[in-house]
């Protein structure tokens, strides 16, 4: 598995220097792509589609919170991704990995658990901190919430997150190559499944989800 390429995506340029200085001691990565926004996080996954796996913060210029990860996940649905973020509670981690994340660390972690969580995660393992404990989410309502953003296709999971950014639906059909009445349609069935009445609504829903401010 030699020379496999890594995606660190942070905006913090000192932290991409540690991540990147952990991963210089594993064996199984040969060249690291670095990433500062969201965009430039989804161009490098476009121009890397053999990468290995991809460090994602959950807070970056032009993303918020979980829609990014759910974006990527829908978009890269091969691509392994582990977030890193200083928020590390159990909630956020258990939301991590209920919408797709195959692997949470902290940023307070050392070098050595660093390397653990990309190895772990390259044989397919998940990967969580120290002391997190599994489980189903204690909020019946964010349970519930989960659970409906996880029935969304993957189109819808990216239409959902780019109406978090703002979009309009010609911008979004125009992003994605479709027609204006593709992108009504998804967005028709997205009203459906978060059970809400309006684009508005569906935003607050993603935005509940991010809870406590993520870093």
């Amino acid at each position: 598995m030699a020379d496999g390429t890594l995606i660190i995506a942070d905006d913090h340029p000192l932290f991409r220097g540690a991540l990147r200085q952990a991963v210089d001691g594993l064996e199984e990565i040969g060249r690291v792509v670095e990433a500062g926004d969201f965009e430039a996080a989804r161009k490098a996954a476009d121009d890397n589609p053999e990468a290995y796996v991809m460090l994602l913060d959950l807070t970056m210029p032009g993303v918020s919170g979980f829609s990014g990860l759910m974006l990527l996940r829908a978009q890269y649905s091969s691509l392994p991704i582990i977030i890193c973020s200083a928020s590390d509670d159990g909630a956020t981690v258990r939301r991590a990995l209920d919408l797709g994340a195959s692997g949470f660390i902290s940023k307070s972690s050392g070098i050595d658990e660093i390397r653990a969580a990309i190895r772990a995660v390259l044989k397919g393992d998940l990967w969580t901190p120290k002391g997190f404990e599994a489980g189903a989410e204690q909020d019946p309502e964010m349970a519930d919430l989960i659970a409906r953003l996880r029935t969304l296709t993957p189109q819808q999971s990216r239409v959902l997150a780019m109406l978090c950014e703002g979009l309009l639906n010609k911008q979004i059909a125009y992003e994605l190559g479709v027609s204006e009445a593709t992108i009504k349609a998804h967005v028709s069935a997205i009203l459906l499944k978060l059970r809400v009445d309006s684009r508005t609504q569906a935003v607050i829903q993603l935005g509940r989800l991010n809870g406590a401010q993520v870093a």
